[in-house]
């Protein structure tokens, strides 16, 4: 757990598409974050989608997860639509 700022190591594929209120965002869900941050509010991090750099506010999902919103600019760098699978990998937390 990662209460606090400093270095992660946490890579992971998901789906590119979170359903939020009925409506999907292009966001990726991070598995067991809540566990992972020990918390469910948002969370700053240093990550890479599919090996481009980004650095991010975690949005709560509101279902006791975060979500990481890929913009369209990125989804356009790396190719992918909704639906698709990107690796995510989370290097840092922030303050």
């Amino acid at each position: 757990m990662s209460t606090s700022p400093g270095p992660l190591d946490v890579t992971f594929a998901a789906p590119l598409g979170v359903t939020v209120k009925g409506d999907l965002w292009s966001c990726v869900e991070i598995p067991d974050s809540v566990e992972l941050f020990g918390t469910g509010k948002a969370v700053r991090v240093v990550a890479t989608v599919d090996s481009e750099p980004v650095t991010a506010g975690l949005m709560p999902t509101g279902s006791g997860g975060h979500m990481l919103s890929v913009s369209a600019k990125l989804r356009n760098k790396i190719a992918k639509k909704l639906g698709d699978v990107v690796t995510v990998h989370l290097s840092e937390r922030l303050t």
